[in-house]
């Protein structure tokens, strides 16, 4: 320390002496004029690296992961220089988090991005290895742990009431989005919210029963992974049931369909049903039917097929969604 400036370096030796000698000579380099400053300058707090991550990343990091990297810049962690940063500091910042491991484990994930870029970016001293290091103890320490797999299916049953539902709101109000489309467009072409709004009627290609997925959600790539996938043909009559006003062909947005779907089921008295849930239905059902994993994958668009391994045990079962009544009353209601 000198006039209230801090700096931390740390090395590792085998022998006593040879630590003397490293310290005795790293302290008469440090006393030449301006040399603690400079290296301070270039050993600024996790905070900062979390900023620039923020602001210079190419790709969209999307508003949860933002969220994150912003709560963790509130943390006493955030305030330490980059290079004293240690595992135990990790396991500690983890331990310190509200929610359940899984939560917690959200949080070290999107932390580890920080550590795995800014060293070979920008020369921050942020040592990967601890993180790995702490990612490791806190896994067998309980501390975080993979998100549990969901299994929740909606119900015949759920789906007429939610139907009903919209079908008499959009009755009633007729600028009102058209949710009984786009519930069962989700069911029958297992496409997630976000990348419904962002269908478009000139990436529809009818006659080769396929549309173009813009950003299709992937582990690795949040932004230009376009991808081509099949439509059943239960999805494609929804499409054509819909008006080609805009460009796109559900116009409206991702929290827009969350919120009139979390509504609608409290509403109705149906727990623990996502929207999300519905993608679930539409892979399930095609498994049901007989279909193998590389014609499945054709339609939900994954990429690797061990993560479709999780439905393989389901017994064929058959179509339960055969003449079933509200397709045909959400395809004929505007």
């Amino acid at each position: 320390m000198r006039e209230g400036t801090v700096y931390h370096e740390t090395k590792t030796f085998d022998r006593r002496p040879a630590a003397a000698a490293w310290i005795k000579k790293r302290e008469k380099e440090l006393a030449k004029p301006g040399a603690l400053e400079e290296l301070n300058a270039s050993d600024p707090p996790l905070s900062k690296a979390i900023e620039r991550y923020t602001e210079e990343a190419v790709k969209e990091i999307g508003r949860t992961k933002a969220q994150v990297l912003r709560t963790i810049a509130t943390y006493p962690i955030a305030d330490l220089p980059c290079s004293t940063i240690k595992s135990k500091d990790i396991i500690e910042f983890l331990q310190s988090l509200p929610g359940q491991p899984q939560t917690v484990g959200n949080y070290a994930s999107h932390l580890a991005s920080i550590f795995a870029i800014a060293r070979p970016m920008w020369d921050f001293r942020l040592d990967d290895r601890e993180m790995r290091d702490a990612i490791t103890v806190a896994r067998r320490m309980g501390i975080i742990s993979r998100s549990a797999q969901r299994n929740r299916r909606p119900t015949l049953d759920e789906l007429d009431r939610l139907l009903a539902h919209f079908i008499d709101r959009r009755q009633r109000t007729p600028q009102a989005m058209p949710m009984h489309k786009v519930i069962v467009f989700a069911l029958f072409s297992t496409r997630r919210q976000a990348e419904i709004t962002r269908l478009t009627w000139d990436d529809f290609q009818k006659e080769h029963k396929r549309i173009l997925v813009r950003d299709m959600k992937h582990p690795g790539e949040k932004l230009g992974n376009d991808t081509w996938v099949d439509l059943p043909k239960e999805a494609i009559r929804i499409i054509d049931s819909m008006p080609e006003r805009k460009a796109e062909i559900f116009p409206c947005s991702p929290d827009a369909i969350t919120a009139n779907f979390t509504r609608a089921c409290k509403l109705l008295g149906i727990e623990d049903l996502h929207f999300h849930d519905l993608r679930h239905e539409g892979i399930s059902r095609l498994f049901e039917m007989g279909w193998n994993i590389p014609h499945v994958a054709a339609v939900s668009g994954h990429r690797s097929w061990v993560s479709l391994k999780r439905y393989t045990h389901i017994r064929e079962t058959g179509d339960k969604y055969v003449k079933w009544p509200s397709l045909q009353l959400a395809i004929d209601k505007a």
